[in-house]
């Protein structure tokens, strides 16, 4: 044994004499700094520069644009329990999805994401992600592309799919509607490959970026028993927020939604287009329309509802 050591110990004193020398020791891998892959340079976002566009929002879609009234409180209900969520554990960017299409995701995400905006001075970003039927842009009356699409697929920079609320004065909106520390960044030109773009991991590195710019991030999706692509984007999201819809969504599709979602931290539910609320305790938030201050476009937005 004591050989073995002292062969171990000349060559231990051998390989430090040669590299005092710099002689490389045949064998040994060299590393250094200039041997290493230099890093991606993140892309330098800068808010004040996002492009303006005069948005021309459906008020029929948006109650929250109102100053007050049962769809302005149950958001801001809803506003109060997401900021409890909060602080059970960190979040900040969140899904919002479906089991099924016309339960109210686009309806609720744009409405939630206009009471955060309009009730704080933080930055919040509304991401379209329903790359297969994208409504998000119709609600607010903004342009949809360049958009999520075209970032996932490479052809647009960060920089360039984020837009604000350029207010314009000849629109026709109450000033009210405007909401200056909104973004929006669009679904774009959707193809039939949504599932490959979803899927390329790309959306996570957006939201790791942005999410140093932004107080709040939801992200709208597709319906998840319908698709994969909300399983894929809510990857990218600290926890995932479910609409059902009242009196349309059988409780056995509420279940396999969330059992979707497994891997996720759901939030809970948002019970949308309830007629009749109980007044007891329950799991879910309600957005609750149709009492007795329905006004007589109460019609419109009952339709306006189903398309959301």
């Amino acid at each position: 044994m004591s050989r073995i050591y002292e062969a171990l110990q000349r060559a231990d004193l051998e390989r430090r004499a040669a590299q005092e020398l710099g002689v490389e020791q045949p064998g040994e891998p060299v590393s250094g700094p200039d041997l290493e892959e230099p890093l991606a340079a993140k892309p330098f976002v800068v808010l004040e520069n996002i492009a303006q566009h005069p948005w021309r929002p459906k008020i029929a879609s948006l109650p929250t644009l109102a100053d007050r009234g049962a769809g302005v409180e149950q958001f801001r209900s809803l506003r109060s329990r997401i900021y409890q969520a909060r602080y059970e554990a960190p979040l900040k960017t969140i899904l919002i999805s479906s089991g099924m299409p016309s339960e109210g995701k686009t309806f609720v995400t744009a409405n939630l994401a206009m009471n955060l905006a309009r009730n704080s001075m933080n930055n919040i970003l509304l991401i379209d992600g329903d790359l297969r039927r994208p409504t998000l842009h119709n609600l607010l009356g903004a342009p949809n592309a360049p958009g999520l699409s075209e970032y996932l697929a490479g052809t647009a920079d960060l920089n360039s799919i984020m837009q604000r609320d350029g207010v314009s004065k000849t629109a026709g909106t109450a000033p009210a509607a405007s909401a200056s520390n909104l973004t929006l960044i669009p679904a774009g030109n959707c193809g039939d490959n949504s599932s490959e773009l979803v899927a390329n991991r790309r959306i996570e590195d957006l939201v790791a970026t942005l999410s140093a710019h932004f107080d709040w991030i939801l992200i709208d999706s597709p319906p998840v028993l319908a698709v994969t692509d909300a399983v894929d984007l809510a990857r990218a999201a600290d926890a995932v927020l479910l609409v059902v819809r009242g009196g349309r969504t059988p409780f056995d599709v509420a279940q396999r939604t969330q059992a979707s979602f497994s891997n996720s931290r759901v939030l809970g539910f948002v019970l949308n287009d309830v007629k009749d609320p109980p007044r007891t305790g329950s799991y879910y938030y309600y957005n609750y329309y149709g009492g007795p201050e329905a006004s007589a476009g109460s019609k419109d937005r009952k339709e306006s509802r189903a398309k959301a």
